[in-house]
């Protein structure tokens, strides 16, 4: 049986730095201009890392801060972060560096905490930039203590280094990234019909299985099944006796009290 790896990854930063777009971009590859406020989204996804099944939890939160303890159990119980800022706005790298602060005030092992820090929009005009990513570089490498962290720049809407994004968490964790790369689980290999396997190419947004439900799987069908209950079975049975025997009884000239023998 191949070894299974669960990882949460929880991601942080402020509202509109394109936090729910990168992780779309990613499983969906899709974007959306339109900003959408996120409350809190869970995607959970399984991938073949060549003799490893790695499990993926994405906890994707909001960023206005108007949810302090989700947010607390969310760092409490994530594996791995990324810490997302905007390019534009020198306002959502501070958001960062308070997120990165919230990190080590709950996890006594943040040193050894696989953390991404991503500058999104890098294909915004150069005039339009506040943060520049040595910028960025000088305050997670020399201010802070020693982690194992990367940081990088992307673009959710031009889908430039989103891949990457996750391959660095596989760096960090120090899982074996295969020659062909990540490739995600089938959903009949989850189902476990078949052990075959496909390149990260999602859904569309929106679609049933996109969303996690597969309607026209076997397990979809055997979950909308319900068995009878055994005890209405072994009533029903005693009636149907019962019956007979009171038949055979009045065909004897007996009589004989059926009425114990409805089911309520």
């Amino acid at each position: 049986m191949a070894e299974e790896y669960r990882i949460r990854l929880v991601t942080l930063g402020g509202g509109g730095t394109g936090k729910s777009s990168i992780v779309k971009r990613f499983l969906f590859n899709s974007f959306c201009d339109k900003h959408r406020p996120t409350v809190e989204d869970l995607y959970c996804r399984e991938f073949d890392l060549e003799a490893m099944t790695l499990k993926v939890d994405i906890l994707d939160t909001a960023g206005d801060f108007q949810f302090p303890a989700m947010r607390r159990l969310s760092i409490a119980t994530a594996h791995a972060f990324l810490l997302v800022y905007s390019v534009d706005s020198a306002q959502s790298f501070s958001i960062v560096k308070d997120c990165f602060q919230e990190i080590r005030d709950q996890k006594s092992d943040y040193q050894e905490v696989p953390i991404v820090v991503v500058g999104n929009k890098c294909d915004l005009a150069e005039e339009r930039r506040q943060v520049t990513k040595e910028d960025a570089a000088e305050w997670l490498f020399c201010e802070l203590p020693r982690l194992r962290a990367k940081i990088l720049e992307c673009s959710a809407k031009d889908n430039t280094n989103i891949k990457d994004i996750f391959r660095a968490f596989l760096t960090l964790s120090k899982l074996p990234l295969p020659a062909e790369g990540l490739r995600r689980r089938s959903s009949a290999h989850a189902a476990g019909g078949s052990s075959s396997t496909n390149r990260l190419q999602c859904p569309p947004e929106g679609s049933a299985s996109a969303a996690g439900e597969d309607t026209g799987s076997p397990l979809h069908h055997q979950r909308s099944f319900k068995p009878r209950s055994r005890s209405l079975i072994r009533r029903t049975s005693k009636k149907v006796q019962k019956m007979k025997d009171a038949a055979a009884a009045a065909h004897h000239g007996t009589t004989a009290n059926i009425d114990d023998c409805c089911i309520s």
